[in-house]
């Protein structure tokens, strides 16, 4: 088999999925990205630039659709790189929402094109107008409706494609839930298991909290309202006055993945810290971590925080359950297609500060109670999530579209 995969922010959810193709002599397999950091064995990685950026005098609706035509038009000339070099794909599988896989269908007719549908944008009911403080305009309502524009293009083209939890699914029209698997990119669980007693020391970056009882930990790709950043600092600010033992990491770079950044230049980090007193000499700033030291932090946790708003699930969640960590996390889709309060986590409203601080405290202060539910947080990921099971019938599936 021929693939070719395309995701602009190289492996992403591609990552094991692309190394165990490459494995098999009998495939080949390239990677289209425009990042040109990082490799995979065995993938041939292949780099498009759009030509340029969209146009900041384009209306301001449709600049993220002009922002996908272009990446798409990098792909296509991309496409026609490959063909002279004589690699036709049976298969592309593309990451769906940023362009790339706008045109596939024109220059690679007869291939097989897979999707990876991860969100489908709407005004109301999820991730847009949750926070109350933020209404929506008329202007966000029509902007959002033609983020949509590219997605519908993939959904009507594509073969078939995945989605990730059965709730992001529910986001795309019904008339397309058909052609949309639900099949998590599944969680490395020998990687991310328990280690009963783990002490938390990363000299890179000189953090030494061997000695220190009580470990917040949160973990987001930036720091920002999306995935509660603001509370995050709230909460702090009451669990600083109450337990003068307990120290908090947070992982994540400076700026924002995902939602709208604020106007005057300024980081909600910078926000926020000017706006809430800390005690910073027990606040731990690491920035992106490489994967050992994250794991790290997530088995000497005592708490791990994980806030969203109705949105895509970050992967740190389930590997955060996969470490046995005591997740507290935010009462909001699809954490709640994961977690039930009392069972295997705890589940918070995500805009009551004093609520998720009396959380916190209930399993810093409970910690035999919370052995079963860190126990039945790892084996729901075992169950449900685990890459072991979950690679193997995702290789599958590409397997029995190529051969339909």
């Amino acid at each position: 088999m021929r693939i070719l995969f395309l995701h602009s922010n190289f492996p992403a959810q591609f990552r094991h999925l692309a190394v165990a193709l490459a494995q098999n002599s009998n495939h080949k397999v390239v990677f289209g990205t425009t990042r040109k950091e990082g490799a995979l064995p065995g993938v041939y990685k292949a780099i498009y630039t759009p030509s340029r950026e969209a146009h900041p005098q384009t209306h301001h609706y449709v600049r993220s659709l002009e922002g996908a035509v272009l990446q798409g038009q990098a792909v296509y000339r991309l496409a026609d790189q490959l063909k002279a070099q004589s690699f036709i794909p049976d298969v592309v599988y593309a990451h769906s929402g940023w362009g790339p896989s706008l045109f596939i269908k024109d220059i690679f007719p007869k291939a097989k094109l897979l999707c990876y549908f991860e969100w489908f944008y709407h005004a109301h009911g999820s991730d847009a107008d949750f926070d109350p403080s933020e209404p929506l305009t008329a202007d966000d309502e029509a902007r959002i409706r033609i983020k949509n524009a590219p997605i519908l293009i993939d959904l009507y083209s594509c073969d078939r494609g995945l989605a990730p939890t059965y709730w992001q699914r529910q986001q795309f029209p019904p008339e397309y839930h058909n052609k949309i698997k639900v099949h998590h990119d599944g969680v490395d669980t020998q990687f991310f298991q328990p280690q009963p007693g783990a002490k938390l020391f990363l000299p890179r970056i000189n953090l030494d909290l061997r000695e220190v009882p009580e470990i917040v930990t949160y973990v987001a790709r930036g720091m920002e309202p999306y995935r509660g950043f603001p509370q995050l600092i709230e909460t702090v600010a009451l669990l600083q006055k109450r337990r003068p033992q307990c120290h908090v990491v947070i992982v994540g770079e400076n700026r924002v993945a995902y939602g709208r950044t604020l106007p005057d230049g300024k980081t909600y980090k910078d926000v926020m810290l000017e706006k809430v007193p800390l005690d910073l000499n027990r606040v731990h700033f690491t920035g992106l971590l490489p994967y050992p030291e994250y794991l790290q932090v997530l088995q000497a946790s005592s708490v791990h925080l994980y806030l969203t708003r109705p949105f895509v699930l970050s992967w740190s969640m389930l590997e955060a359950l996969s470490a046995g960590c005591l997740v507290v996390a935010s009462n909001t889709a699809p954490v709640t297609e994961m977690i039930q309060d009392g069972i295997n986590g705890l589940l918070v409203d995500f805009f009551d500060t004093q609520a998720i601080c009396d959380r916190i405290e209930y399993a810093l202060d409970n910690p035999t109670q919370m052995v079963s539910i860190r126990h039945q947080a790892r084996e729901t990921i075992l169950e449900r999530y685990d890459l072991a099971q979950l690679l193997p019938q995702h290789l599958q599936w590409i397997q029995e579209i190529t051969e339909q």
